[in-house]
C-alpha cells in the first residue's frame, strides 16, 4: 500500500509552489519523483499576467527553449525562484502542461502584484500634500509592494521631521478598487502631523576655551529658539550629528587635537520643545613644530614648506594640513599635478608628541609624470570641434596640468555655448607603462541665440524693439545647404540685428558682427558694427514736425589676447564715424547744420571670472580712451567767428525772410525758411568737426561668501575731456545718470547710466536753460546675488543691492564723497531664448535740486544689460 502510494504520486504541478492555490491533480500528466526524466523543452506559456512582457519573463526564469531539463528536479525550483526574487509577483507557479514523448510543455502561472489606481492623503494642507506627493513619486500603475508602503511612510516621516514635526503618525490603509479593475487598490494615507517641536535650548558644560555662543554659532544647522529670522529652530538627528562632528572641527582647527564630547543627550522639556546637554572635554592644546619632508626629488623641502605655509607654531590643524596639500587652489599638490605628476600623494606622520608640540613627517610619494595622449570632445552638438579645441590649453603631448585644465573649463564657460554647471572633465585610459592619460571634455550645448521683443518707456516716450542676437553664427556656412536650421551656426561669431521705433517720432536700426579669431589661428577678433537714428519733435497732438535729428554711425575694430601681464589682458582699438544732422533741434548748443566725428578707440581690460552669466568668482574691468584729433590746434582763433561780411548776408536772409511774411494774417507762412542767430552759425562752425577725448573705467569683483551666494562689486568712472578750452566740452558723448540707463541704447548721442532708485538722468547736472552737462560721473555698487535656477533653460537669481553715484559738469565741481545713495532689491532672469530680463525695486535717499520726487521709491525694468 506504501509503495504503491509513493509510486503513485501524481504530479500535476512540476515545481515547488510558493503560495497555497489548489490545483486539479487529476487533469495533469504524471510523473514519478523517484524517477527523474530528461526532456527537451519545447514551450514556455505564460498565464495570469497583464503588464509584463512574456518573453522577458520567461528569460528571467533561466529556462532556454530546445534545451534539456530534468523533470523533477532543480531546473523548476531554481526558475521558480529567479521569478520570486524579481518582487514582481505575489503568487508564482510552474507546472507541466504537455509531454509528447521527449518533449515537454511547461506553462507559468504568475499573479502580478497590485497596482495603484488612486492615491488619497488626508491630514495635510494643499501646499504640504503637494510637496509629499512630488517626494513620493506614487504613479498610477505602479506596483504596491510592502516595500514601497514601508518607503512611502519613510519620506512622509522625514518630510514632516524636517518641518518640526517630531511625533508624526503615519497610517497606510489598502483597499480594492472595483471600478478601476482586478488587481487594482486605492492608497488612503492618514496622516497626523502632530504639534511643530522646536529646541528649547542647548547647553554646553565643560567649555573653557570657547564660550557658550561660538560653540552654538558652530553647529550649522542645529539652533535653539531665538530671533533669527534666517535659520528656524528644528532637530534633525542626522544634521546634528554633523554638528557635533562641526563642533569637534572647531576645536582640532585651534589645535585641541583631543577634544570630544564624552556625552550628549536629548530630552523633552514640553510638548512642543526639547532641549540638548552636550558635555565636552577640551583636553590640551597642541602645535606644529618640525615638519619634515622625505620621498621628494622634484621640490626641495624649503620650496614645499614655503608652498605649505603652515610653521612652527601654527594650531595643530589636521584640517588646514590636508586642504593645504591637496584642496586650495595653490595646495602643494597643485604644483606636481601641473608637471604631470597624476598620482602624486603626500601623508602626513605624526612622528613625536612632545609636551604641547607634535613633529610631522610628509611622506611624498610623486610617481611618474604622465604627457596627455588623446584630448576627446563629447557633446558639443552645435559647436565645431575647432571652436572648442582652439580655447584648450591641454593639448596632445603636453604634461598633464591640473591648472591647464582649470583654466580651459573657465575659457569654455565664457563662451557661453555650454552649461557650465553640466561641465564633465576626466582622465581615462590611464596607461602607467608608457605614461600616457586620455583627457575627455563632456559638454552640455545650451541655446545662445536670443530674441529680444520689448517694450519700454523712457524719456517721455514709448520704445518698441526687435532684436535677433545669434551669439554661435556661421558666416562662411551661410551658402551650405542644410545649413539653416533656423540659422547657419558652429563658429563662434556673432551676428545681432536690432530695430526700436516709436513709429514717426523716433527710429533706430544697428547691425554688427564679431569674428573672435580672424583666420582661425590666434586670438584675434575682428569687429564690425553700423546703426543708423532718427528723432523728431512732436506738436501737442503728438505729430512729428520737420525738426529732427539723424545719427549716422559705423565702426571698425581689432582686438588682441595679450600674454602680459597675464593672459587674461585683451587689448582693442576701433575706428569709428559718427555724422549728426540736425535741423531746429533744440536739445544741444546749436540747432541746426551737421557734425562729424571721427574717433580712436583703445580699451585695455582684463576678464578671470569663472562664467558669464552667473559669476562665482574671478574680476573683470576695463579702461576705455577715445580720441579725435585736435582740430582746433590747426586752426586759428576763433576760427568759428562770422566775418562781417557773413554777419551781413546772415541779416539780409533773416530781414528776406520777414518782409515775405510782413502783413500775412496770423497763422500764415509765405516763406517756411527759419530765421538763424549769429551764435546758432558760429556754434555749428565749431563743432562741425567735434573734438574730445574721453576716458572710461568700469571694475567688477565677485566674491563667493557661502554655498552659491555671491557679493558683486562693480565701479566706474568716466570723464569727458576737451583740448581746447574756447572750443569747450562737446555736444556729444555726455553722461546722463539714473534710472535704468535706458537698457543701453543712446537716444539723443549721450551714454546712459543707471542708478536705482531714481528717475531716468535725473542725476544729470543741468545749465538754467535745460541743458543736460554730464561731463563727469563716478558709481559704486554692492549687490548680493543668490540663485534660485542654475539651469540652461533658465538662469535665475535674487540680489540686493546699495549703490551710490553722481554726475558733475566739469572737474573742478567733481567731490567723489558727494554722491546720491539708494538701496533694493531685485530679481534676474536669463533665458536663452531672450536674454537677460529683470525687475527692480530701488529707494533713492537723497533729494535731487530741482528735481522733486526724483528719488523715492522707483520701480525698474531690465532688458539685455546688467546693472
Amino acid at each position: 500500500m506504501i509503495s504503491k502510494f509513493l509510486y503513485g504520486i501524481i504530479l500535476a504541478l512540476m515545481v515547488t509552489s510558493i503560495s497555497a492555490q489548489e490545483i486539479n491533480y487529476g487533469e495533469m500528466p504524471v510523473s514519478d519523483y523517484k524517477k527523474p526524466q530528461e526532456y527537451i523543452l519545447k514551450e514556455v506559456n505564460v498565464i495570469g499576467i497583464k503588464y509584463l512582457d512574456e518573453n522577458i519573463l520567461v528569460n528571467l526564469s533561466g529556462l532556454v527553449i530546445g534545451k534539456e531539463i530534468v523533470i523533477p528536479g532543480d531546473d523548476i525550483t531554481k526558475a521558480i525562484q529567479k521569478l520570486w526574487d524579481q518582487g514582481l509577483f505575489s503568487d508564482a507557479k510552474i507546472y507541466v502542461s504537455k509531454i509528447d514523448k521527449d518533449s515537454v510543455s511547461l506553462e507559468f502561472f504568475l499573479q502580478e502584484r497590485h497596482r495603484l489606481s488612486e492615491l488619497e492623503i488626508i491630514g495635510l494642507k494643499k501646499a504640504k500634500e503637494s510637496d509629499i506627493r512630488e517626494k513620493l513619486e506614487l504613479k498610477r500603475g505602479m506596483q504596491v509592494t510592502e516595500n514601497l508602503i514601508n518607503k512611502s511612510e519613510r519620506i512622509i516621516k522625514k518630510y514632516l521631521y524636517d518641518k518640526k514635526y517630531l511625533n508624526s503618525v503615519i497610517d497606510i490603509v489598502q483597499s480594492d478598487d472595483t471600478v478601476a479593475g482586478l488587481n487594482n487598490v486605492k492608497l488612503k494615507i492618514h496622516i497626523e502631523k502632530g504639534e511643530k517641536v522646536k529646541i528649547k535650548e542647548i547647553n554646553v558644560h565643560g567649555n573653557t576655551v570657547f564660550a557658550d555662543s561660538k560653540i552654538k554659532r558652530a553647529m550649522k544647522e542645529t539652533k535653539q529658539v531665538d530671533i533669527n529670522f534666517f535659520k528656524g529652530s528644528k532637530y534633525v538627528d542626522e544634521e546634528y550629528e554633523n554638528d557635533k562632528k562641526l563642533i569637534i572641527s572647531k576645536y582640532n582647527s585651534e589645535g585641541y587635537r583631543d577634544a570630544e564630547i564624552i556625552i550628549d543627550s536629548v530630552y523633552e522639556v514640553s510638548p512642543k520643545r526639547i532641549a540638548i546637554d552636550l558635555h565636552i572635554s577640551e583636553g590640551n592644546q597642541y602645535f606644529f613644530r618640525n615638519i619634515d619632508w622625505v620621498g621628494n626629488t622634484k621640490y626641495t623641502s624649503a620650496g614645499l614648506g614655503r608652498v605649505l605655509k603652515v610653521k612652527k607654531g601654527d594650531p595643530y590643524d589636521t584640517e588646514l594640513l590636508y586642504a593645504r596639500l591637496n584642496i586650495d587652489e595653490d595646495a602643494v599638490s597643485g604644483l606636481y599635478l601641473d608637471e604631470g605628476f597624476l598620482f602624486f600623494n603626500a601623508t602626513p606622520i605624526i612622528m613625536k608628541v612632545e609636551t604641547d608640540s607634535v613633529d610631522i613627517q610628509m611622506r611624498i610619494t610623486e610617481g611618474e609624470r604622465f604627457s596627455l595622449n588623446k584630448v576627446i570632445i563629447r557633446g558639443n552638438t552645435k559647436t565645431n570641434e575647432h571652436i572648442v579645441r582652439r580655447e584648450l590649453r591641454t593639448k596632445p603631448g603636453k604634461l598633464f596640468s591640473k591648472s591647464e585644465i582649470i583654466r580651459s573649463q573657465r575659457d569654455l564657460s565664457q563662451l557661453g555655448y555650454f552649461d557650465p554647471e553640466q561641465f564633465g572633465i576626466d582622465p581615462i585610459n590611464i596607461n602607467q607603462a608608457e605614461g600616457l592619460v586620455d583627457l575627455e571634455y563632456s559638454l552640455v550645448e545650451k541655446s545662445t541665440d536670443q530674441l529680444e521683443v520689448s517694450g519700454g518707456w523712457g524719456n517721455n516716450m514709448f520704445v518698441g524693439t526687435l532684436g535677433l542676437r545669434f551669439s554661435n553664427f556661421s558666416a562662411r556656412s551661410v551658402f551650405k545647404k542644410g545649413a539653416w536650421r533656423p540659422v547657419p551656426s558652429g563658429d563662434g561669431q556673432t551676428l545681432s540685428l536690432r530695430a526700436q521705433t516709436n513709429g514717426q517720432y523716433y527710429s533706430a536700426y544697428s547691425a554688427s558682427f564679431v569674428e573672435p579669431w580672424l583666420g582661425g589661428k590666434k586670438p584675434v577678433s575682428l569687429s564690425v558694427s553700423a546703426y543708423y537714428t532718427i528723432q523728431k519733435k512732436t506738436n501737442y497732438l503728438f505729430e512729428a514736425g520737420s525738426e529732427y535729428m539723424k545719427i549716422f554711425g559705423a565702426s571698425v575694430g581689432i582686438g588682441k589676447r595679450l600674454k602680459k601681464p597675464d593672459d587674461y589682458f585683451t587689448l582693442s582699438n576701433s575706428l569709428g564715424y559718427q555724422r549728426y544732422d540736425m535741423n531746429e533741434w533744440d536739445y544741444f548748443i546749436f540747432q541746426n547744420g551737421t557734425s562729424n566725428n571721427i574717433s580712436l578707440t583703445t580699451t585695455l581690460s582684463r576678464n578671470s571670472t569663472d562664467q558669464v552669466i552667473y559669476p562665482r568668482m574671478g574680476s573683470s574691468f576695463s579702461l576705455t580712451l577715445q580720441l579725435t584729433p585736435p582740430y582746433s590746434l590747426f586752426k586759428g582763433d576763433d576760427f568759428w567767428k562770422m566775418s562781417g561780411d557773413e554777419i551781413i548776408a546772415l541779416d539780409a536772409r533773416n530781414q528776406e525772410i520777414d518782409d515775405n511774411n510782413a502783413g500775412l494774417p496770423s497763422g500764415t507762412i509765405a516763406d517756411a525758411r527759419t530765421k538763424t542767430t549769429i551764435l546758432d552759425v558760429e556754434n555749428a562752425e565749431k563743432y562741425k568737426w567735434i573734438e574730445y577725448h574721453k576716458w572710461k573705467y568700469k571694475g567688477a569683483w565677485y566674491l563667493k561668501i557661502w554655498k552659491d551666494l555671491v557679493l558683486a562689486t562693480n565701479t566706474e568712472f568716466g570723464y569727458l575731456g576737451y583740448y581746447n578750452e574756447d572750443v569747450g566740452y562737446s555736444p556729444f558723448g555726455k553722461f546722463e545718470l539714473g534710472g535704468d540707463g535706458m537698457s543701453g541704447y543712446s537716444l539723443y548721442g549721450v551714454d546712459n547710466i543707471s542708478l536705482r532708485g531714481y528717475e531716468n538722468s535725473s542725476l544729470t547736472p543741468r545749465n538754467a536753460n535745460g541743458m543736460k552737462l554730464g561731463n563727469v560721473y563716478e558709481k559704486i555698487n554692492f549687490e548680493l546675488r543668490y540663485p534660485v535656477s542654475l539651469k540652461p533653460q533658465a538662469t535665475i537669481y535674487v540680489l540686493g543691492f546699495v549703490e551710490a553715484g553722481n554726475a558733475w559738469s566739469d572737474m573742478d565741481n567733481f567731490n567723489p564723497f558727494n554722491i546720491r545713495r539708494s538701496a533694493g532689491v531685485g530679481l534676474r532672469a536669463f533665458l536663452p531664448m531672450f536674454g537677460l530680463l529683470g525687475i527692480d525695486w530701488g529707494y533713492g535717499f537723497d533729494e535731487i535740486p530741482n528735481a522733486p520726487g526724483a528719488g523715492g521709491s522707483q520701480f525698474h525694468f531690465v532688458i539685455g544689460q546688467q546693472f
